[in-house]
C-alpha cells in the first residue's frame, strides 16, 4: 500500500497568518504584500520540484501572476480575522516517476478549480535531506472567493456559513484517494492508497503523526524530540493505559455477570429443594444465597459506576491534551514567523 495523506489547513489572520507569505514560502519567491508593506522573500528556499498556477476553465490571465493573485486574495478580505486561503497537503506517491507526480497534482488542482471556481497556487517539494526519502508531497494553496475578470468575487460555496466543512474533507479525500489508485494503475503499479480511518478498513493499530515542517525541521537541527513528538507520545503512552484500565473492568464486570447468573441458576434450584423438603436449614441457606446474589449485584453496578468514570476521566483528559496541542501550535507559529521580524527589523535599521 502507498502512503495516504491529505490536510487541510487555513492561512487566517487570527493566526498571524497571510496569504502572501504562505504563497512566497511555498513557491520559495518573494513577494511584497500591499496590504501591509511587508515582503516576504523565500528565494532561497531549497528543495521545490515545481510550481504552478491552476485556474478554471476560460479564466482571466491577471491570475497567473502569483504576486497579483495573492495581493488581491489579501485586499478583498476586510476582518482582521478572515480566512485569506486554504491549503490542501498532499503526498505524492514516491512509485510513480516525477512527471507522473507532477501530472497527479495538477489533475487534482484542475480538478478542484473548475468545480470551485477558485485558483489554486501548486508547488510540489522534494524530500528533506534527512527525512524520509519517499516524502515527495505537494502544497495546494486555495484561494477562498472566486475568479472574476479584474479580481476575486463571492466566497467559494465551500466557504459560506453553516457548510459542514467534515462533509467537504470526505469528499476531497475520497477524491484524492481515486484519482492516485487511477493513476497509480494507468502505471501498472500494484500499490494502492485508502483514504478510510484505520478503524474503517479493520486495522488494529494506532495512526501514524504527520509532524510538519517546524516540528521537523527542529529535529533535524538539533537532533532531539520536538515538542509535538513528546506529545504524541505521552498521549498515546495514556490512551494504553486507560484502555487497558477500562479493558479490566469490564473483564471484572463480565465476571460479575456470570457470578450472579450462576448463583441465580442455585438459588432456583434451592426453591425447588425447599418446596420439596421443607427444610428450616434449608430455607435459612436460601436467604444466605439471596443475601449474596444481591451483594455480587451491587458489586457489579459498583464496577460499572466505575467504567462511567474512567470514561469521562479519559475524555477529559483528551481535551486537556487538544488544548495543550493547541498551545505548543501557537508557540510553533510564533517560532516560525519570528526569524521574518527579525529579518524586517535588520532591513530597517535602526529607526530615526
Amino acid at each position: 500500500m502507498a502512503i495516504y495523506h491529505l490536510s487541510v489547513k487555513a492561512v487566517s489572520r487570527a493566526s498571524g497568518r497571510s496569504a502572501t507569505a504562505a504563497a512566497a514560502y511555498r513557491a520559495g519567491c518573494s513577494i511584497i504584500d500591499e496590504r501591509t508593506g511587508q515582503t516576504h522573500d523565500y528565494t532561497r528556499k531549497s528543495g521545490i520540484q515545481s510550481v504552478d498556477i491552476v485556474l478554471p476553465d476560460g479564466a482571466s490571465k491577471w491570475a497567473t501572476n502569483r504576486s497579483k493573485l495573492w495581493n488581491a486574495a489579501e485586499l478583498a478580505e476586510k476582518r482582521k480575522d478572515a480566512c485569506v486561503a486554504r491549503e490542501v497537503e498532499v503526498a505524492l506517491p514516491s512509485e510513480l516517476t516525477p512527471l507522473e507526480r507532477k501530472r497527479l497534482v495538477l489533475d487534482f488542482a484542475k480538478d478542484m478549480a473548475n468545480r470551485e471556481g477558485c485558483a489554486v497556487d501548486v508547488a510540489i517539494h522534494a524530500p528533506g535531506k534527512e527525512g524520509d526519502y519517499r516524502n515527495y508531497h505537494a502544497h495546494l494553496l486555495r484561494t477562498t472567493r472566486k475568479l472574476q475578470a479584474d479580481g476575486m468575487g463571492e466566497k467559494l460555496d465551500t466557504e459560506k456559513a453553516g457548510r459542514k466543512r467534515a462533509d467537504d474533507l470526505k469528499s476531497i479525500r475520497a477524491k484524492w484517494a481515486d484519482l492516485t489508485n487511477e493513476r497509480l494503475r494507468e502505471n501498472g503499479i500494484a500499490a494502492y492508497v485508502d483514504h478510510r480511518t484505520l478503524q474503517a478498513q479493520g486495522i488494529d493499530r494506532e495512526p501514524t503523526h504527520h509532524l510538519g515542517p517546524s516540528a521537523s525541521s527542529y529535529e533535524r537541527r538539533t537532533g532531539q524530540e520536538s515538542n509535538k513528538r513528546i506529545f504524541w507520545e505521552h498521549e498515546t503512552a495514556q490512551r494504553l493505559t486507560h484502555a487497558k484500565e477500562l479493558g479490566e473492568l469490564e473483564q471484572q464486570s463480565r465476571q460479575s455477570e456470570r457470578m450472579i447468573l450462576d448463583l441465580s441458576g442455585n438459588l432456583s434450584a434451592a426453591i425447588a429443594e425447599r418446596d420439596r423438603l421443607a427444610d428450616q436449614k434449608l430455607q435459612q441457606a436460601i436467604t444466605v444465597g439471596i443475601a449474596q446474589a444481591k451483594a455480587k449485584y451491587e458489586e457489579h453496578k459498583h464496577i460499572e459506576a466505575g467504567k462511567q468514570q474512567a470514561r469521562e476521566t479519559f475524555e477529559q483528559f483528551k481535551t486537556q491534551q487538544q488544548l495543550w496541542q493547541q498551545q505548543n501550535l501557537r508557540k510553533e507559529r510564533q517560532q516560525e514567523t519570528a526569524p521574518i521580524l527579525e529579518r524586517k527589523i535588520e532591513r530597517s535599521g535602526p529607526s530615526r
